[in-house]
């Protein structure tokens, strides 16, 4: 894994194409038709706003390792939790965009504040499937909860919080959700505070106010970055007392990535190499590197610089 294709240039200036009018593509992948050559291995797309989408990477890799992966981070306008629903669409349009002209044939918009806001104008602008991280995670709530029942607390930025995304999401699936925006976190991950005090300390803070209010059976993580501290997240919960099992969004649109594509993989022939990937970032190429080889669990040889303007 990790293999990076070497004749691009460093840089690329992406030039503005005209949104198609077809309607939003649905996130499946149509099997190959017999007969026709051995199909190649998917080119699957995987954006986010920074770095924490690679924990959606990560999974992706050992659920789907006979597929080419691109990833684009666009840490140059991240947060996108500050901007505007207008801005944020117009950013992950562009980068969706990107990632179609790069041949992707799927993507997975692994970033919760791009899936919460502006899901609908990437689907419009994009003639390939497309899956967020907000529905995956909801219906493998669902799943969790299917025989003992019981509400969910979704712990997610503030922006997402904000959007009610996943509350309706779990609303339309019989599920009682309580939502806590948890702005701290990110950037304690993001300094590699994964076991670390101060970040153990925090989660008290924002899981006892939560408890305060509601008492979960699952606790759901709706940020990308929470992944990495999964494991503080599930002790701080035993300490407070809760029993509540703790779902991992970035795994489960993984899971529901591998499922979408399941005619494409059945039919890959037994030899097939196994999946690489290749990472984009619109600012910062090195510290992608540093940071992003702590959130995608291996080193990150090499990130090309992309421009998509301001």
């Amino acid at each position: 894994m990790g293999a990076m294709r070497s004749n691009q240039s460093q840089d690329w200036n992406v030039p503005c194409v005209p949104a198609p009018s077809a309607e939003p593509s649905l996130a499946v992948i149509a099997a190959p038709v017999p007969g026709e050559d051995p199909p190649q291995p998917p080119v699957i797309g995987v954006f986010d706003s920074g770095f924490g989408g690679l924990t959606v990477l990560r999974s992706l890799l050992t659920r789907i390792s006979s597929a080419h992966f691109i990833y684009l981070g666009d840490t140059a306008r991240l947060p996108y939790g500050a901007k505007s629903q207008a801005t944020i669409a117009r950013y992950a349009v562009e980068s969706a965009r990107f990632l179609e002209q790069r041949g992707c044939q799927y993507l997975v918009i692994a970033c919760n504040t791009a899936t919460a806001l502006a899901l609908h104008e990437i689907r419009l602008a994009v003639r390939v499937p497309v899956l967020g991280v907000i529905e995956p995670g909801s219906q493998a709530v669902s799943r969790a909860l299917q025989e003992v029942g019981g509400d969910v607390l979704v712990l997610a930025t503030s922006a997402t919080v904000q959007s009610h995304a996943y509350r309706e999401a779990c609303q339309r699936i019989g599920l009682r959700a309580f939502e806590i925006a948890c702005p701290l976190l990110v950037p304690l991950v993001e300094e590699g505070w994964i076991d670390h005090e101060v970040t153990r300390s925090v989660l008290r803070i924002y899981l006892s106010e939560a408890l305060a209010v509601c008492r979960p059976k699952a606790v759901l993580l709706g940020c990308t970055h929470y992944p990495l501290i999964a494991g503080a997240i599930e002790a701080t919960l035993r300490e407070l007392g809760s029993e509540a099992i703790v779902i991992d969004s970035a795994k489960a649109a993984a899971e529901a990535a591998e499922s979408a594509l399941l005619g494409v993989r059945s039919s890959a022939p037994a030899t097939e190499t196994e999946g690489n990937f290749e990472c984009f970032a619109t600012d910062s190429v090195e510290k992608f590197q540093r940071l992003g080889s702590l959130f995608l669990g291996q080193p990150i040889a090499n990130v090309r610089l992309l421009d998509l303007g301001g």
